[in-house]
């Protein structure tokens, strides 16, 4: 699967971590930044990131900052996006299974590596179920596309 991932300055040893965890698991993996542990402006990096899996030019993503909360933000602003911040198993699972969420958002100072790497594991297990959620992701998409018309 073709994943990217992008962090600002506080995720990006948990970046580093995820990126190889991702490329062991046979993951085709692209590094949006920050590189080297350089400051930046998350929403750059987010923004990014959701427009090119907005495009198709990867599957999914995983984006990390302090707390998660502003990246989901930022990528939530690109229509067609659904990113989902969580900190725990269950919450990654239904973030696929219930919103089919694209990206999912990682706090690196609200979890550590090995609970991330579970974090991961079980949202790229998990598949859209559609079921009850549909009607509710349908109406999400609903609004973007007639935001978009004007």
């Amino acid at each position: 699967m073709a994943i990217a991932i992008g962090c600002d300055e506080a995720a990006f040893d948990l970046k580093e971590t995820l990126k190889k965890h991702l490329t062991d698991l046979g993951h085709e993996v692209a590094d949006y930044g920050t590189h080297e542990g350089k400051p930046v402006l998350y929403p750059d990096i987010a923004i990014a990131v959701a427009e090119d899996v907005a495009a198709g030019k990867h599957h999914r993503a995983v984006l990390l900052c302090g707390t998660g909360i502003g990246m989901a933000i930022s990528a939530n602003k690109v229509p067609g996006i659904r990113a989902a911040q969580a900190h725990d198993t269950y919450s990654a699972e239904r973030a696929r299974k219930s919103n089919d969420a694209q990206i999912i958002t990682i706090g690196a100072r609200v979890v550590g590596p090995e609970l991330a790497r579970s974090i991961v594991n079980a949202w790229l297990a998990s598949e859209y179920e559609a079921g009850r959620s549909a009607a509710k992701v349908d109406r999400i998409t609903a609004y973007e596309k007639a935001r978009a018309a004007g």
